[in-house]
């Protein structure tokens, strides 16, 4: 019997003690787990930023230059593709409008990434390959449809990372290249639109459905390098002369200054001008002797 009721004390003690530690580890869980536990948001973002004399250049900065490369690498051999293989005047001006807006970019990313002593790429990425693939094997009215959607689709996802850049850098050189690649992407958007063959309701659902893209590293951080050399067309023939500038043209859908100004409102400014007109002859015929 005596035996028996020590067991039982043990057995409730043990369970009193085991109860009290549990009690003391989720007490200090959390101090641990929020307070002094590395790898917030915040020491991420310390971790990863280096410094430069254009300011700090965060792991999303070095994304974006690097995205900014690759979208020129593909992009700009599509535009050429489509000048030579559209069946429509807006799918040609779409891909004029692709050729010089990222010949403009690439030579400001270019120009960034030596400053920065950053190493870009110098072929697109699979899936750039594998886009660029489909509208090789597309030909007529298919064709302008591929070539449409996925660049509208592809635009549509760069354009909010531009905006993410431009919201938080605090890089200068950054800063003024997200100003650029802005209005690059914008009016690409525009244009593409133009065409009259997006999809909007599949764009939707892509966004919908789809889960933000993980961040990728850095391709190098910042320090001595090479100059990046320029694209290298995959398709259909090579890029221009890097030493050429650009000016982006006026997007497709502008209309002239006088579609602006209602019919009905012109017609009122003309009414009262000829009225005010025979007035006038009249006040100059009283005049004469």
């Amino acid at each position: 019997m005596r035996s028996i009721n020590s067991r039982g004390l043990f057995s409730g003690t043990g369970l009193i003690v085991t109860g009290l530690a549990a009690t003391l580890v989720a007490m200090i869980f959390p101090i641990w787990s929020y307070s002094d536990r590395s790898g917030t948001g915040v020491d991420t973002l310390n971790a990863q930023t280096l410094s430069t004399r254009y300011g700090p250049l965060s792991a999303l900065d070095r994304e974006f230059v690097t995205k900014v490369r690759l979208a020129g690498l593909w992009e700009l051999p599509a535009g050429q593709q489509a000048e030579e293989r559209g069946t429509t005047q807006a799918v040609k001006t779409a891909g004029e409008h692709l050729v010089e807006g990222h010949t403009f970019l690439d030579e400001r990313v270019r120009d960034v990434a030596s400053q920065l002593g950053l190493q870009l790429p110098n072929q697109p990425n699979e899936q750039q390959r594998a886009w660029l693939g489909t509208l090789s094997a597309a030909r007529g009215e298919e064709y302008d449809v591929q070539f449409a959607n996925i660049l509208r689709k592809a635009h549509g996802k760069v354009f909010g990372l531009v905006a993410q850049v431009r919201a938080s850098t605090r890089n200068s050189l950054v800063r003024r290249l997200a100003d650029d690649a802005n209005t690059t992407v914008l009016d690409h958007i525009t244009v593409l639109e133009a065409t009259g063959l997006v999809d909007f309701d599949a764009l939707a659902r892509d966004a919908a459905t789809a889960s933000p893209p993980p961040l990728t590293n850095s391709p190098a951080p910042p320090g001595p390098t090479d100059s990046p050399s320029p694209p290298v067309p995959v398709s259909p023939s090579s890029s221009p002369s890097p030493s050429r500038t650009y000016t982006l043209p006026p997007p497709a859908t502008s209309r002239p200054p006088e579609d602006d100004e209602p019919k009905e409102s012109r017609e009122s400014k003309n009414s009262e001008a000829s009225k005010n007109g025979d007035k006038g002859g009249d006040k100059s015929e009283d005049k004469k002797p």
